[in-house]
């Protein structure tokens, strides 16, 4: 029996697993996965449900180790031998391998400013970081909080602890408008209006200069490019992750010029029995960081691996898609917005009052195929077009808004 070696156990590791098991009619394959956590997969894009008070149990992945696999939380790999063939944990217990894959995800970022590390100070991954984030907004005397990002994670975030946790947010933007890489600035302006109203306070911009300190060490505050100084019971920093990769460096695996393990587009690095999946990976050096082509990654490696190499079919143009998750906020962008040019025809549609209702399709140059598109305040017209993208259109474009 061959042995298939998963380091990470995340969304896209799970769905690997799942994808093995389901195509392995042999049985070829014994299954063992690492995580670093304490916890198995859960649904990371469902997180913020956890900071609005859901069970973490209700976060929890279909459990695994169940069926023929072994997982191992708490268990940190160190390094790779690929001479031996073998996987190094932290404890440096010697693992073999047959086939490794790597889907080490990603670790949030967090600026290199000064007080970033102080108590006070939490990044926004992981189910313990949610936690904690939760534990310290409950106990913050000023219920004063302030979110560094003014992207999906960091509107989710802020609203969350205003609303079920009675905590009155910041949110802190370096780009001028909210949600820059799935908003134009029509969209956003609107999209701010609505979230101050809600008492949101926001801070587009302005680029983060620190994080202040008090008498006892903790945070205090933040002081903004413009020498704005917010007080802050706790500093929330959402905005962006890097790719963890760090094993290349013990394995001699290349990177990609941004990071991420380099691999072709069957996620394969030179090394042949080596993989690299999800967040960690870039395939011919780009790197995506949505769970859509995680999981289509984690089909083209199962098939792979189980003799069944045909490709999954292929992702659909509306991704990257993205769709802000606040009660009567709908706001979703999918395709790539910012794709213009070429000939391209933009089509805008605003209605800013009494409701505030926005929509940029944007088309070929025949005006027939929606190649991208914005949406606010247009809920039943999401899954219509996020179906048509890339596709003719079956009527004119207005009267898909409806």
């Amino acid at each position: 029996m061959n042995r298939l070696l998963v380091i990470g156990y995340g969304m896209t590791a799970h769905r690997l697993v799942e994808e093995v098991r389901s195509r392995d009619r042999g049985n070829r394959w014994r299954i063992t996965v690492l995580g670093e956590e304490r916890h198995e997969a859960y649904n990371r894009i469902a997180l913020t449900d956890r900071l609005r008070g859901v069970r973490e149990a209700d976060l929890k992945l279909r459990g695994q180790d169940d069926r023929g696999i072994q997982v191992r939380t708490r268990t940190r790999a160190a390094a790779i031998d690929r001479r031996a063939h073998e996987v190094v944990t932290a404890e440096g217990e010697r693992l073999p391998y047959d086939a490794l894959v790597l889907a080490t995800g990603a670790a949030p970022a967090r600026p290199p400013l000064p007080g970033a590390e102080l108590r006070g100070c939490y990044v926004y991954r992981t189910l313990d970081d949610v936690n904690a984030i939760r534990r310290a907004a409950e106990t913050a005397p000023g219920k004063r909080a302030v979110i560094v990002g003014g992207g999906l994670l960091g509107l989710e975030t802020a609203e969350a602890l205003r609303r079920h946790l009675g905590v009155r947010p910041h949110v802190v933007e370096a780009a001028r408008h909210l949600m820059p890489a799935q908003l134009d600035p029509a969209a956003a302006e609107l999209l701010a209006t609505g979230l101050r109203r809600r008492g949101i306070h926001l801070h587009a911009g302005l680029p983060l200069r620190s994080v202040d300190a008090g008498p006892v060490g903790a945070a205090t505050g933040v002081t903004l490019a413009d020498e704005t100084r917010l007080r802050a019971d706790l500093v929330v920093f959402t905005a962006g992750t890097r790719p963890r990769d760090d094993l290349a460096a013990t394995a001699d695996l290349p990177r990609a010029d941004r990071g991420g393990y380099l691999v072709d587009e069957d996620c394969r690095t030179p090394d042949p029995a080596i993989w690299a999946i999800g967040d960690c990976a870039a395939i011919h050096g780009r790197r995506t960081g949505t769970v859509a082509p995680g999981h289509h990654m984690a089909a083209t490696v199962a098939g792979h691996l189980t003799g069944n190499p045909t490709p999954p079919p292929p992702l659909s143009p509306a991704e990257p898609s993205t769709v802000l998750k606040l009660p009567g906020v709908e706001v979703a962008s999918m395709g790539d917005p910012h794709a213009t040019g070429d000939g391209t025809i933009e089509l805008t549609y605003a209605h800013p009052a009494p409701t505030p209702r926005y929509a940029k399709l944007i088309l070929d140059p025949e005006a027939n195929t929606l190649r991208a598109a914005i949406l606010l305040g247009h809920p039943t017209a999401y899954p219509r077009l996020h179906a048509l993208i890339g596709r003719e259109l079956p009527s004119p474009a207005e009267q898909l808004l409806t």
